[in-house]
């Protein structure tokens, strides 16, 4: 199968400043084509190291996609550095230079003299065109030894670090390439189950064997007071991937049951407060020490400080009362004990729960937030029907 790599580049991302979405996205376009994606990378703005990072792509990947450093100033090494890795000199294009000149010139101004270094790319490389900005891309095939893979080169593929930039010629231009240069006809597709209830350790014990297969793979991550089971198939077509998904997904939920509570785009919020709502039912929630984690996800919860297990039901009684709800749910979190209450009153009577937190006293609110929604969701299941 065609193999992927993704090098971002940019002092800011390493430094904090900005936050890489770009390779997400492109990720998720490189899945969708049925590309693997091998490995992902951050480099400085370094010529060197930016190029030791190209070379030892290739040396792995069919398709190495570089985002950023494009831009006209001397700390935009990627043009340098592809040609670098790639064994060629950089070379003048007339033909860029002219998109450069419209581009600007789109905003009633001409270009200065330092600019001119966006026309310059390595020698041979196929320009692409940057509708939306100044910086030309350009895609180098990369002669290589590839013949067992059924390939005789790599392609380096430089594009915009502008998130916005990137993803229309990404589209425009980038994929179209791809799938003709590389015969994509194969897709990959990802479904994502959602649980809550038990631990990573327990799930994995219970679909073990299923993390073992080869098409569909089957993997975990773990959230706080979420685990996420990632299916993902790779096929021909849409229709038979779902098929291969829905295969495993059946086992999935037979033999983790209620601890299942979506998938994809499902919050664990939504799921209460959709079932709550099936029923003509209201909440009404209290919270303290969550740092408005609860309030986020549930609306009208009223955030307290200073609350305890006592105090929690007096005011919690006190908020189902006032907003004459059917339901009411309170948690106190207390992060120097790592611990929390939970306080739920339900048509049939009141509930509480203590729960004490192994983890960083920072991920407490996330957490004791969590396992309220699911404490609540699996009573709504188990005890009102």
């Amino acid at each position: 199968m065609t193999s992927a790599e993704i090098i971002t580049i940019g002092t800011e991302i390493l430094l904090g400043e900005i936050v890489d979405t770009n390779t997400r996205y492109l990720a998720q376009n490189l899945r969708a084509l049925g590309v693997d994606l091998y490995r992902t990378i951050t480099i400085g703005d370094n010529e060197e190291r930016i190029a030791d990072a190209i070379r030892e792509s290739l040396q792995r990947a069919d398709i190495v996609i570089t985002t950023g450093g494009l831009g006209p100033t001397v700390d935009d090494p990627t043009r340098e550095a592809v040609a670098k890795a790639t064994g060629v000199e950089t070379e003048f294009r007339e033909d860029l230079w002219q998109q450069v000149i419209a581009t600007i010139a789109r905003y009633g101004r001409t270009p200065s003299e330092n600019q001119k270094r966006q026309a310059y790319v390595p020698k041979g490389s196929i320009g692409i065109p940057n509708p939306v900005g100044t910086a030309p891309c350009f895609i180098v095939e990369h002669h290589s030894p590839k013949l067992s893979k059924g390939t005789e080169f790599s392609v380096v593929i430089s594009l915009p670090g502008v998130p916005n930039e990137m993803e229309l010629v990404l589209h425009e231009s980038i994929i179209p390439y791809l799938q003709k240069r590389f015969h994509l006809d194969k897709i990959i597709k990802v479904r994502v189950i959602h649980c809550s209830g038990l631990g990573e350790g327990m799930i994995d014990e219970k679909i073990a064997d299923l993390e073992k297969l080869s098409n569909p793979t089957v993997g975990l991550a773990a959230h706080t007071g979420v685990v996420d089971i990632r299916i993902a198939a790779k096929a021909n077509n849409e229709g038979e991937a779902n098929a291969m998904i829905a295969e495993v997904e059946a086992q999935v939920r037979e033999r983790l049951g209620a601890v299942v509570f979506g998938a994809d785009e499902d919050k664990l919020e939504d799921m209460v407060l959709d079932a709550i709502a099936r029923r003509g039912w209201t909440l009404a929630a209290i919270e303290s020490g969550l740092d408005g984690m609860l309030a986020r996800k549930i609306p009208h919860t009223i955030t307290r400080s200073g609350l305890s297990a006592d105090t929690l039901s007096q005011a919690l009684h006190a908020a189902q009362a006032d907003s004459k709800a059917n339901i009411a749910l309170g948690v106190v979190a207390y992060p120097e004990e790592r611990t929390a209450d939970m306080l739920m009153i339900i048509p049939t009577g009141e509930k509480k729960h203590h729960i004490t937190f192994g983890g960083p006293p920072r991920s407490l609110p996330r957490w004791a937030a969590n396992l309220a929604l699911n404490w609540l969701r699996t009573t709504l299941l188990e005890e009102l029907g």
